[in-house]
């Protein structure tokens, strides 16, 4: 999943005939995880358009969206030798950076892109998200930043626009659009597809925009559950005059600010009632937004000051899951009862890692010894990155063969290599989403460290869910204890990975009717009180006191 934009993608430029078909072949090598038959297509590339500005981009580009780092920054680096006003190299070597967790360079090279191009959609939006990842932006400097991209939205809108006027219910289905570039096989896709299933058709009309370029299997069931709507080929005008056609009730938009966004249709307010739930964690920054959904977990008194939006707490949880089909039956084992030793894992972007994320790692290693950490993400097939994380480690006195650093691999077999994980390590301040699900649902406890932001505590939230809050740390010591207690502590993980998926299945984390039916009332009534306040009357109850 790439979070954020490309400049290839974003300031694409035509290249030579014969590039394309290149390109379309080394990605299809890659997909099919060929990799090294991919490296040498791409090396041919680089050689035979060493000069090109735009297929090094797209070339480069490509590198990167498969976790091969440094020689995707080479080529952005060459781009930046032929075209040093050129702003498009500027953008990848950020996301790159990021992707390395370098957050002070791309904080930089976002910084510097800003002033160049302070009128960029996907500059502006991909900032945005990387202060999502990086540690050392306070809440109230994210909050700043994201109000001033909801300014710069209203007035490239052509300033505020009155709301539609409402329609009463008077019996009929509530009309819903969800707006995603991620219906597919996407953390939001997966999150979202079963609870459109089970949306009841009598309370609510579902339709999908679907904003992205992937028609996958999650698409193909999305289609088949609610009006689908591509509008991937609509500019916001037009995507906000086909809502207003559909006579749209409430707008929702799953993407905030992550990649393909369309979240700049909103401040055309084709919609009596717009909010922002799902694909996101901090503020949209959009005063057009009439909420935000969240959960208690999620949101403690007082994060309010977090949101431009008015915050709207769930009563069952912000997420519901759902397995994928393919994941295995079986739970396997806890590893450190064959090995003799515990196995610590993270299988998450490594865009969020830093620097206390590392040494925080490196402490419960030196703590159990003989323990080893599993690491895996796209990224490490990068050899240069593979070396660097070795070395932070080695700084705090871990020896290299006490990691395991994997790559990329396809979603069926990162279930499976749970298998070799007894215990999950979270990353903060931005915690596992889809990725910490997915390791309960394998049988793998995993210990979090809530914070301040709303994205610190999603596996707080999936934790407390299961009442398993016993993982959840109150600070960075805390942290350290209940990973070192629970390795040491065999019995309980052979337990604990029995019993876990007969919790998550108990619990309102998989109950995906009780959530259905909860977003549901929760829009119905959000509908109902904005209508009351700007009409002065409401009698759009009557109709859903029946259900």
């Amino acid at each position: 999943m790439n979070n954020q934009d490309s400049a290839e993608s974003a300031l694409r430029a035509p290249a030579g005939p014969s590039l394309p078909l290149a390109l379309a072949h080394a990605q299809q090598l890659a997909s099919q995880a060929r990799f090294d038959e991919f490296i040498a297509v791409c090396e041919q590339l680089v050689q035979s358009y060493s000069n090109d500005v735009d297929a090094l981009l797209s070339v480069g580009a490509l590198l990167q969206s498969f976790g091969f780092l440094s020689m995707a920054r080479q080529c952005f680096l060459r781009v930046r030798s032929l075209s040093p006003e050129d702003a498009r190299p500027l953008v990848n070597l950020a996301n790159v950076a990021q992707q390395g967790g370098d957050h002070a360079e791309c904080r930089r090279l976002y910084t510097v892109l800003a002033t160049k191009l302070p009128d960029h959609p996907v500059i502006r939006r991909n900032a945005l998200l990387s202060f999502e990842y990086d540690p050392d932006v306070a809440d109230n400097e994210r909050l700043a930043h994201a109000r001033a991209w909801g300014d710069w939205a209203i007035a490239r809108a052509g300033g505020p626009q009155p709301r539609p006027a409402f329609n009463a219910l008077n019996g009929r289905p509530l009309r819903v659009g969800y707006v995603s570039a991620d219906l597919c096989q996407h953390t939001v896709g997966l999150f979202v597809k079963d609870v459109l299933a089970a949306h009841d058709t009598g309370r609510v009309a579902a339709y999908a925009y679907s904003a992205g370029p992937v028609n996958d299997w999650v698409t193909a069931a999305v289609r088949k559950v609610c009006v689908f709507r591509d509008v991937s080929a609509l500019d916001d005008v037009a995507l906000a005059s086909q809502v207003r056609d559909d006579k749209i009730d409430i707008l929702v938009d799953l993407s905030g600010h992550t990649s393909g966004s369309r979240l700049t249709v909103f401040a055309h307010r084709p919609a009596p009632v717009q909010v922002t739930w799902l694909g996101y964690f901090a503020s949209t920054g959009l005063p057009v937004m009439d909420a935000v959904l969240l959960d208690a977990w999620h949101a403690p008194p007082g994060t309010e000051a977090q949101f431009v939006e008015p915050v709207i707490r769930l009563s069952r949880g912000r997420f519901c899951y759902t397995p994928v089909p393919f994941a295995p039956v079986d739970v396997a084992p806890p590893p450190c009862a064959a090995k003799g030793h515990v196995t610590f894992g993270c299988f998450n972007n490594t865009s969020k890692f830093n620097t206390d994320v590392l040494a925080l790692w490196a402490q419960i290693l030196l703590a159990v010894p003989d323990s080893r950490l599993v690491l895996k993400w796209r990224t490490f097939q990068d050899s240069a990155l593979c070396d660097s994380v070795r070395a932070a480690f080695g700084k705090f006195g871990i020896s290299p063969e006490r990691l395991e650093l994997r790559g990329a691999s396809f979603h069926a077999d990162v279930l499976k290599e749970y298998a070799d994980i007894d215990i999950a390590l979270d990353p903060f301040p931005f915690t596992g989403g889809l990725t910490s699900c997915e390791a309960l649902w394998m049988g793998v406890p995993v210990v979090t460290w809530p914070q301040s932001r709303v994205v610190s505590r999603q596996t707080y939230a999936f934790l407390s869910a299961i009442d398993l809050t016993e993982f959840v740390a109150r600070d960075a010591e805390d942290y350290v204890r209940i990973a070192v207690a629970l390795a040491g502590d065999q019995d309980h993980l052979i337990t604990l990975r029995n019993e876990l998926r007969t919790r998550m299945r108990a619990s309102p984390l998989m109950d995906v009717t009780g959530f259905s039916r909860m977003l549901e009332q929760c829009l119905i009534d959000l509908y109902g009180a904005t209508y009351a306040k700007f009409i002065g009357n409401s009698n759009l109850g009557k109709a859903e006191d029946e259900h």
